[in-house]
């Protein structure tokens, strides 16, 4: 006689199965359906642009006499505010065919806000290569994801536009990794002192954001990954292998301002990874510091100013004001350009 065990086991299994091939058609039809509508809501644009024109007051009374009709039978979601959205869609993505179907219209409608065209060009393919939600869309742009990667890129005259439209760019680190870092996701007080230990379990605990801001690629290898060496034991505090730059990347958190001792133990730890855990088809490891705070002048006469995979961020605890950003990144700029001279 067949024990009870044996026969819950096969059935567990074969509802498994079948959850799953629910699960993925569902996915399916979901991602066909909101296709669908977007082309749909493109389509309405384009008539109502042709029809409209530059008519102004004309194209006023028309929308708001089609949007009473529609409302009754389709419901709210055809105002007048929604149907200007969708000629405005049209308008701001002219070609039908460039379409992402990876992007709902919740994503569409945020990409549509932002009007400098490489930095809406730019957001519109890391949000359909990475697979963003349309939350994480919106945490992307308003932490200033753009303007952080161009903000690290080491020639000034090299744009993020101007990679992403490579056919098979050569990502180098520079064009992954920011500075700095917002880590408002965590929900800490940022006037509040925090021990590198609290930080470091706060990342841990809210991984995902942290994958999210660190940027493509990143998968979590270890915490506190202990490094021996003639019976002394040392402590990286976080490590990640970036699959795009085929490479591990080892981060040591300090809650106060950059010094030497950071950077020679940064340093450290690369090496000894570079030695002891690389594979030979890997990359040079890299390293970052990040630090509540940066001191320009140290990093300027140290490794971090002439070694390629060698860094130092800020952490910043808060979505900073585009103002406290732009201040930030002009004195990014201003210690990359003094480290070229």
């Amino acid at each position: 006689m067949k024990k009870k065990k044996d026969i819950e086991e096969p059935e567990a299994n074969v509802y498994q199965s079948i959850r799953n091939i629910l699960v993925q058609a569902r996915s399916r039809a979901y991602s066909a359906i909101n296709s669908a509508m977007v082309e749909a809501y493109w389509e309405i644009g384009r008539h109502i642009e042709q029809v409209v024109g530059d008519r102004s007051e004309y194209g006023k009374g028309l929308l708001r006499d089609i949007s009473k009709k529609l409302m009754v039978e389709f419901g709210k979601g055809f105002d007048e505010s929604s149907l200007r959205r969708m000629r405005q869609f049209c308008q701001v993505f002219p070609i039908r065919a460039a379409l992402r179907h990876e992007l709902s219209w919740t994503h569409y409608r945020l990409l549509m806000k932002i009007d400098n065209v490489p930095r809406r060009e730019f957001y519109l393919k890391e949000c359909a290569d990475s697979n963003w939600s349309s939350r994480q869309l919106e945490r992307q742009i308003n932490s200033f994801f753009y303007e952080r990667l161009l903000a690290t890129q080491k020639e000034g005259k090299e744009s993020v536009k101007n990679e992403i439209q490579k056919t098979e760019p050569k990502i180098e680190p520079d064009y992954i990794l920011k500075d700095p870092y917002i880590l408002e996701f965590l929900d800490l007080d940022e006037n509040k002192k925090y021990h590198e230990t609290e930080i470091e379990q706060a990342l841990i605990e809210k991984l995902q954001g942290f994958l999210l801001e660190l940027g493509k690629g990143f998968s979590f290898v270890a915490r506190q990954r202990r490094i021996t060496i003639e019976g002394d034991h040392y402590y990286v505090d976080l490590v990640f292998y970036n699959y795009i730059l085929k490479c591990f990347v080892v981060i040591d958190l300090k809650t106060g301002k950059l010094n030497y001792q950071d950077v020679g133990q940064i340093d450290f730890y690369v090496r000894y990874f570079d030695d002891q855990v690389k594979l030979p088809e890997d990359n040079p490891t890299i390293g970052i510091v990040l630090c509540a705070e940066k001191n320009d002048t140290m990093a300027k006469y140290s490794v971090l100013s002439d070694k390629d995979n060698l860094f130092a961020s800020k952490y910043m605890l808060y979505l900073p004001t585009e103002e406290e950003l732009k201040l930030e990144l002009a004195r990014e700029r201003e210690l990359l350009e003094s480290q070229r001279v």
